[in-house]
């Protein structure tokens, strides 16, 4: 026996526990990543829920504008109480799409803005503007949320990550789809 045969033993015991250590920190990188993943998807369904009900809150306040028509106001109304009934996810966004709807609707008349100022409605045109930003601020967190729901579907969509079962029982994120345009005032 060679003084050099117990040596090899050795070296490849070595590589053997660095190829270990290796492929586990890239496993725990891997589960730490997607658990960030979720962790993002749920402060972005938080900023989407908080933008939502800012959001229903203006059309509310809008709709209650003494100086906004009838039809105006009912129909925003009507949108903003579907949205309270709304149960599911699937009623719940086409409840958004309706109010998307319905203030687009009502914010895109001719001379809205100036309609209901001189009504005396409002004096200085916030309730237009704040509808206009909370809607705004709907579109950019939807967007986020889709965002992050898509890098942790794809994250958790990988080979590894469903073998070593790195997701753990949390829920596959679902998209939030709805018509979220912002109104264009037409003033």
């Amino acid at each position: 026996m060679t003084p050099w045969a117990g040596a090899g033993w050795a070296w490849i015991a070595a590589a053997a526990v660095v190829l270990i250590v290796l492929v586990s920190g890239y496993i725990q990188w891997r589960a730490s990543r997607l658990d960030r993943l979720h962790v993002r998807v749920e402060t972005a369904t938080a900023a989407l829920d908080a933008a939502l009900a800012r959001r229903a809150a203006a059309v509310l306040e809008l709709a209650a504008a003494p100086g906004l028509e009838p039809a105006s106001a009912v129909l925003l109304a009507d949108a903003a109480v579907r949205l309270r009934r709304a149960r599911d996810a699937g009623e719940r966004e086409l409840a958004e799409s309706t109010v998307s709807r319905a203030l687009r609707a009502v914010m895109e008349q001719p001379g809205f803005g100036a309609g209901l100022a001189a009504a005396g409605g409002d004096c200085d045109g916030e309730l237009p503007a704040e509808a206009e930003a909370a809607a705004k601020r709907v579109y950019l967190a939807r967007r986020f949320y889709n965002d992050a729901v898509a890098a942790t579907r794809a994250a958790r969509a990988d080979r590894l990550v469903r073998a070593l079962r790195l997701a753990g029982r949390a829920p596959l994120p679902e998209f939030f789809e709805m018509d979220d345009e912002p109104p264009r005032p037409s003033d």
